[in-house]
């Protein structure tokens, strides 16, 4: 039994700051994702264009790079157009946002890629066929393309939460005070660096774990009805 010298609710505080930015950080990702998919795959050269512009850069660009970037330059972007409107009070882009909105936006490009194959992995046949029912196109995606994509997708979605959760990690150098800035803070008062960053690594093996159980079984609801080779 690790004894954590009475930071344990401190480390329980930061894992449940971690899994909050993690959750919101995936809800941005997934929709973020779903419009980059749709804008590769329209006949818009535009709308092409800047999704294929969008994944290239955030591909290229590391994500502790990203995040110092949208952190610093999100606030000096932000007070700069608040400037423009007249308003003269200085506005503090609080970490918690910033880290969400960072990693969201990094993994909206790799939900993208997910979603894209997963749309060309429906056959579209049945797609035309949902068209020649009288389906709109809103009906055609609910009950058609939805079902069918999110099979494809999961196991790429998936491998891509396992990412982000870790990713999150991150959010402690521009001073969240999530589970790895709390351990941090720990070590260094108590001197017992490992025992508390094997905590938190601990900790994060037991998100994904949990993880990996909760998408065997959705992969498993989502294979009803279908033929396994």
């Amino acid at each position: 039994m690790f004894d954590l010298h009475g930071y344990g609710p401190s480390l329980l505080e930061g894992a449940l700051l971690t899994l909050q930015v993690a959750l919101i950080s995936l809800a941005l990702a997934v929709a973020l994702g779903l419009l980059g998919a749709l804008a590769k795959l329209s006949e818009s050269r535009l709308a092409r264009a800047a999704a294929a512009l969008y994944t290239t850069i955030i591909r290229g660009v590391p994500e502790l790079v990203m995040m110092l970037l949208i952190f610093f330059g999100g606030q000096m972007l932000v007070n700069h157009l608040a400037g423009w409107f007249g308003y003269q009070d200085y506005i503090d882009v609080n970490p918690f946002t910033a880290g969400v909105i960072t990693i969201g936006f990094i993994y909206g490009a790799y939900m993208t890629e997910t979603f894209r194959g997963a749309i060309l992995a429906v056959p579209p046949g049945q797609l035309e066929a949902g068209y020649a029912f009288a389906m709109t196109r809103t009906q055609v995606f609910r009950r058609i393309l939805l079902p069918q994509m999110m099979r494809h997708a999961l196991p790429g979605l998936g491998n891509n939460w396992l990412v982000l959760l870790k990713t999150t990690a991150l959010v402690s150098v521009i001073g969240l005070d999530d589970m790895v800035r709390k351990a941090s803070l720990a070590a260094g008062a108590t001197q017992r660096p490992f025992t508390f960053h094997l905590t938190v690594a601990l900790g994060f093996l037991a998100f994904t774990t949990v993880s990996v159980l909760l998408l065997r079984w959705a992969e498993q609801r989502y294979s009803i009805g279908v033929r396994q080779d």
